[in-house]
């Protein structure tokens, strides 16, 4: 197994709000550590929960890298602690990657197309994966942007406080 360190929803998607709230929960969840409670406020909606999740991610990832100035470097590493390839990562971690390196590069056509390429070909266990990933991405990014003092969105906030 391989895990990574290191949202964007169309204002007229017209269940935004609700969207808003499914993510908030299941954010609120994942931060207590129960993934199952998490995964059951994803059940609904869950290509645009992803996108939104890691559309957050890009602008805090963008935000701890000075909008771009400071490069900030995605790494993935096997379960010894060893930097690997991206393609030498599992299928969730992969997909989450390079989702989130499309979304930071302003290519939201290429993250769908990796969301719904996983979605569509992924086994249930894999698509819950990749949605506890952008879940946990989220919460730690949010928490690095907070103690910095940068902008976070304030549903997150939200969702983390307590």
């Amino acid at each position: 197994m391989t895990s990574c360190w290191i949202g964007l929803v169309d204002a007229d998607f017209s269940g935004r709000d609700e969207l808003v709230e499914q993510a908030t929960r299941a954010l609120a969840e994942a931060r207590q550590g129960h993934d199952d409670g998490a995964l059951l406020h994803a059940t609904t909606n869950v290509r645009e929960l992803i996108m939104l999740l890691f559309g957050e991610c890009s602008a805090m990832v963008s935000a701890l890298g000075n909008g771009g100035a400071t490069p900030v470097k995605v790494q993935v590493f096997d379960d010894e602690g060893t930097e690997v390839s991206i393609d030498q990562a599992d299928p969730p971690v992969r997909t989450a990657v390079r989702t989130l390196l499309a979304q930071m590069h302003g290519n939201r056509e290429d993250a769908q197309q990796q969301i719904e390429i996983a979605l569509a070909n992924a086994a249930p266990d894999e698509v819950a994966s990749l949605v506890l990933q952008a879940l946990r991405w989220t919460i730690r990014l949010a928490g690095e942007c907070i103690e910095r003092e940068l902008t976070v969105a304030p549903w997150i906030v939200a969702a983390l406080a307590d």
